[in-house]
């Protein structure tokens, strides 16, 4: 029985750590077309989650994590052709984010693909469990 809740608290973990990166590739999609709001200001920087291994002592099991959400990048902020906007320099370009919507889909994707598999690990888990249990019973 500790080998199944150990998969289930491993699964559980994942699932955290998914749902935290599902959130914020959804702040990212939603800050896509946040432009700097005055000449030299930056505008939204995507944002990267890094996770992290961490040994648990109670289980015995390694559990992931989130280590950082990092908005760090050397990719520079295009810029877009809008004179009305008061973010313009005095040629009226602003800069705008430097998230590319395709890649937040597709990170999306990966990030809810993980968060299903992990999900479905733990209905096995479960399953196993009854299944044990009901083996007792008769």
């Amino acid at each position: 029985m500790d080998n199944l809740f150990g998969s289930m608290t491993t699964s559980a973990y994942g699932m955290r750590a998914q749902s935290e990166r599902i959130r914020m590739i959804s702040e990212n999609v939603a800050n896509a077309e946040s432009a700097a709001g005055a000449p030299g200001e930056e505008p939204y920087k995507r944002k990267k989650i890094t996770f992290k291994n961490e040994m648990d002592k109670h289980y015995g099991i390694d559990l992931v994590r989130v280590d950082k959400i990092d908005n760090r990048t050397n990719k520079p902020f295009p810029v877009k052709f809008m004179p009305d906007h008061p973010g313009a320099d005095e040629k009226g370009y602003v800069r705008m984010p430097n998230v590319n919507a395709i890649i937040e889909m597709a990170d999306y994707r990966e990030a809810q693909r993980s968060y299903e598999a992990n999900l479905g690990m733990i209905e096995q888990s479960r399953a196993m469990m009854q299944r044990t249990i009901d083996i007792l019973r008769a």
